[in-house]
């Protein structure tokens, strides 16, 4: 987590500063999301059938050495178009390993440690936010932001030898007559189509990611380029890791409201002001100040999201409903990447950052308002 919160500012800044164009920062990481979109249902059907520990490891591996071929090319000074088959691999492999990180809590707590187990792990991810993205943003500006991406790869490396050495349960055995790869997948299929509560709030987070982070990560590392640069860059997205880390710490102790989901919705509109800020070409001082405050109110929503599929959602199930999750929310990211650079040219930046910020508000308070939250409930010591 640590290398990936490097390599989210190290290869947007490392490839402006080859290319100057905001075309190819978008082709980039589109490439690498549409990938992880692609194989994220895969990775839920894997995941609920092999033990997870082991695939872990195997794309942990696989991801430490695309990133290795990605922090070369920057290194060396290689084409840009060489950088889309290890961005290409490098999101597959991701792609596997989000269902298969979203079923290990079950296996490991249950009641009321389901929430404090998602506190603490969100606890150590956001502290590798905090460091990361400024770490990358000083790297980039002096010695380049491939070496930022051979961090990335290093970490991966280390986390393939780290999860080799884990001994997660195995899965029940399955006889001859057991359903297949394709028949575990239809059934994850007909449990997310068949809970509402699940599915709008997978649809109103696809329209979120296509305004709001599609935005943020290819405008705004564009517009921080021109005006607080890849330092200023890298302290706001720290700012975020300080604020969902301060949520994560207090969501270890601080149970959950009864009823949870309707007041996080609520606050996720918050993590749109960031946006609407930097299109009206807030100062350093108040971006982050606001991104703080997003940054907290996203990991309010993570925990409480997590929590909710944990208690609701039967642990044979987890990754395969949690890839659905996944894949719809994220199925508009590549869109909204792609289109960003696109709108800002006919329409200007500012204009861009603005709209999207309040789509993905609005996105948010709408879903938040359906009536059937109110049967969602988290109750003390719930299996």
């Amino acid at each position: 987590m640590a290398g990936s919160s490097m390599s989210q500012v190290a290869l947007a800044f490392g490839v402006l500063a080859r290319t100057g164009s905001a075309g190819w920062v978008a082709a980039v990481t589109s490439t690498a999301m549409a990938a992880t979109i692609a194989t994220m249902l895969l990775g839920g059907g894997i995941a609920d059938r092999y033990r997870r520990s082991t695939v872990l490891a195997l794309t942990s591996l696989g991801a430490g050495i695309a990133q290795a071929g990605i922090a070369v090319l920057l290194i060396t000074g290689r084409p840009p178009a060489l950088l889309l088959p290890f961005a290409l691999a490098s999101g597959t492999f991701q792609g596997l390993t989000t269902p298969v990180l979203r079923g290990i809590i079950a296996n490991l707590a249950s009641g009321r440690g389901l929430q404090q187990a998602s506190s603490l792990l969100a606890s150590a991810s956001n502290l590798t936010r905090i460091v990361g993205p400024a770490v990358a943003g000083l790297l980039t500006a002096s010695v380049g932001g491939g070496w930022a991406v051979a961090a990335d790869a290093a970490s991966f490396l280390l986390a393939a030898a780290c999860f080799a050495r884990i001994a997660m349960p195995r899965p029940p055995k399955r006889d001859g007559d057991g359903p297949s790869m394709l028949g575990d997948l239809r059934e994850g299929w007909e449990y997310f189509a068949s809970q509402p509560w699940f599915w709008s709030v997978t649809l109103a987070f696809a329209i979120f990611n296509a305004t709001n982070r599609g935005v943020w990560q290819v405008l705004g590392p564009v517009i921080a380029f021109h005006t607080i640069g890849a330092p200023g860059w890298g302290l706001v997205l720290s700012a975020q890791g300080i604020g969902a880390l301060f949520a994560s710490v207090v969501l270890v102790k601080v149970p959950l409201p009864r009823r949870p989901l309707r007041p996080a919705l609520t606050a996720m509109a918050l993590a749109a002001l960031p946006l609407v800020l930097l299109g009206g070409g807030a100062g350093l001082l108040w971006l982050a100040g606001v991104s703080l405050l997003a940054g907290a109110a996203s990991e309010f929503f993570t925990v409480t999201w997590q929590t909710v599929n944990y208690t609701y959602i039967s642990e044979r199930l987890l990754s395969r409903v949690g890839a659905h999750d996944e894949f719809w929310s994220f199925v508009s990211y590549p869109l909204g990447q792609i289109s960003a650079p696109l709108l800002a040219a006919a329409f200007g930046t500012a204009a861009v950052a603005l709209s999207g910020g309040t789509a993905a508000a609005v996105a948010m308070l709408c879903v938040s308002l359906l009536p059937l939250f109110r049967r969602i409930e988290i109750r003390p010591g719930e299996p």
